[in-house]
């Protein structure tokens, strides 16, 4: 685990690939849209990636990001500039790898405004929270995934699809997904989106081809 040494940095949990890794997965816990204080480390937006860490393949490098506050704080766009210092971290520890970005509401729209960075190539918004005049060109040429439930009263559905059809005439590669009969906190069919982030992060992180060749 990487921890800052001061209340105010963000921190790091880590579960390291179990081979060389394949990709980096870094994953973005919900917040609040105001609030100064620290996101609690046994907080249910932050436990509620566990099972989305544990759902992605064995040889990828997972990061949960733990905000140094826990809103997005109008213009400060807190959770984003704490992605920044995490795909910094990526850049000095993991040069190479392909970022993949998975994040659940506050932690979906971070996800989407933070995949401008070079060394991501795809990113997973989960129910992300979705204000008009959000940014899309930063996703030209990333894989993206939008799943939002349709009984969501938290975040906004079609806010969700109006953004993913304007981040594909941007240049990205979008797949939106309605999740019928699921809420915001994607509890009523928790398996089938543990699958689903699952499925995505195998599919962005082939294995080579182990065929002989002639």
């Amino acid at each position: 685990m990487i921890e800052g040494a001061e209340v105010r940095e963000p921190a790091l949990q880590i579960r390291d690939a179990t081979d060389v890794p394949r990709a980096l997965v870094i994953l973005l816990p919900g917040g609040a849209e105001r609030g100064h204080g620290r996101l609690w480390r046994g907080s249910p937006a932050y436990l509620r990636m566990l099972p989305f860490q544990r759902a992605l393949p064995a040889d990828v490098t997972v990061w949960r990001l733990r905000y140094r506050l826990r809103g997005w704080n109008g213009p400060a766009a807190d959770p984003v500039r704490d992605l920044a210092w995490a795909l910094d971290r990526a850049r000095e520890r993991h040069p190479r790898l392909p970022v993949i970005l998975i994040g659940h509401s506050m932690g979906g729209r971070a996800a989407l405004w933070g995949a401008g960075d070079p060394q991501v190539t795809a990113v997973c918004a989960l129910a992300p929270w979705i204000e008009p005049g959000d940014p899309v060109g930063q996703l030209a040429g990333r894989t993206v995934l939008i799943a939002h439930g349709d009984h969501d009263r938290i975040t906004d559905p079609a806010a969700s699809r109006r953004y993913a059809a304007a981040a594909e005439r941007a240049g990205a590669h979008v797949t939106f997904l309605s999740v019928a009969g699921d809420g915001h906190g994607m509890l009523r069919r928790p398996r089938y989106w543990h699958r689903l982030v699952g499925g995505f992060v195998a599919a962005r992180t082939p294995r080579p081809s182990t065929a002989p060749t002639a």
